[in-house]
């Protein structure tokens, strides 16, 4: 896994390969997953574990996708920049030049 990430080692917090945290959840977002937990047999930690390891490896396979997202993401702050961004590069990369291919 640590490979994957780009770290060398992992990083020492202590003797456990689990850190407590505190988080704060709105009371809907709670209530909600709360109810898949249940309907799933899963407690609430490990739904939330699951949700987060779901989410980060999405994360990564759209970098992979798309390596120049990385660079791109730092300037999510901006309104449909992404997308934006996005549409120009499908657009440059598809089109062709007529006058290099005859």
């Amino acid at each position: 896994m640590w490979e994957r990430s780009g770290f060398d080692k992992p990083i020492n917090m202590g003797c456990s390969e689990w850190m407590k945290t505190t988080m704060e959840i709105p009371d809907s977002l709670f209530r909600r997953a709360k109810a898949q937990a249940a309907a799933r047999g899963q407690s609430m930690a490990s739904f939330i574990n699951g949700a987060i390891e779901e989410r980060l490896r999405a994360e990564e396979e759209r970098a992979q996708e798309k390596p120049w997202m990385a660079f791109a993401g730092m300037m999510e702050s901006e309104k449909g920049i992404l997308e934006r961004l996005d549409r120009r590069i499908e657009e440059a990369c598809g089109v062709v030049d007529e006058g290099e291919w005859t």
